[in-house]
């Protein structure tokens, strides 16, 4: 399991998902707002009379929006924003599964997409949004739904269970294809896409009910970064289940199993 210790100058500020913070020193101030950077949230409305009424209106519009959006996507509502006054300032953060943690530095010029548990914390340069994928790849990805999506400048911190395995789908003929489960992150410019593995014949439904995979893969076609995970949430909870005791499982994946006693 893996932290992240960040050291912030006088004034400097970053952001983090609710339940993702560790510890701060004293000097840093804690505060909770229900949107990002870019959801319009949390920021001091300027101007006065029908400007400032008008921007105060935005903002709440703004909040709500991202609010509404991250709670379609399972999401915390909140995030944490922590602020370094009177010197230099400590916080950490870190994950909610065993695995690894990255820093990915923006400079503006591509976002990055990333799915909806990787996100840990942003200088508050970065801005937060919501990225929809669309009736069809929603319903066969399961995770690729929503993604979240990072732009601006400045670093986001990531995380995924197990190890990460970076690639670029270039490399490959200009296509890979991946579990669902395993996609952490990627750039823009990335096309995604789900495809049915096989038909709905003989084979099709081996892959399904034998192979562990469902009846669908994710695509990544194109040129750039791609951050993979060496292990799915689903995988891991069956393991712990199985540990328990929890999942008597025959030589046929548990088609013919029994219960104890």
């Amino acid at each position: 399991m893996q932290m992240a210790v960040v050291s912030l100058q006088p004034g400097q500020t970053v952001y983090c998902e609710a339940g993702k913070f560790l510890f701060k020193t004293s000097n840093v101030t804690m505060e909770t707002r229900l949107s990002g950077p870019g959801g319009g949230g949390g920021q001091s409305a300027g101007g006065s009379g029908s400007g400032g009424m008008g921007g105060m209106l935005r903002q709440a519009m703004g909040t709500a929006m991202q609010a509404g959006q991250r709670a379609l996507a399972g999401e915390s509502l909140a995030f944490q924003y922590f602020t370094s006054t009177g010197g230099e300032g400590t916080v950490g953060f870190a994950g909610v599964l065993p695995g690894e943690m990255r820093a990915l530095e923006l400079d503006g010029t591509r976002a990055w997409m990333a799915e909806k548990d990787a996100f840990v914390a942003a200088e508050s340069t970065v801005e937060f949004g919501i990225a929809f994928q669309g009736g069809k790849t929603g319903r066969s990805g399961g995770e690729g739904f929503i993604l979240e999506k990072f732009t601006g400048r400045g670093t986001v911190i990531i995380c995924g269970a197990g190890n990460f395995i970076d690639l670029d789908p270039a490399d490959f003929g200009g296509r890979i294809e991946v579990d669902t489960g395993c996609i952490v992150a990627f750039e823009e410019g990335i096309r995604y896409g789900v495809q049915r593995i096989g038909g709905l014949n003989r084979q099709g439904l081996m892959n399904a009910v034998f192979g562990g995979e469902g009846l669908s893969l994710a695509t990544l076609e194109g040129k750039g970064r791609v951050i993979l995970q060496s292990l799915t949430i689903e995988g891991l909870a069956n393991a712990l289940r199985k540990a328990q005791g929890g999942d008597k499982q025959g030589p046929t994946g548990g088609l013919f199993s029994t219960d104890a006693g």
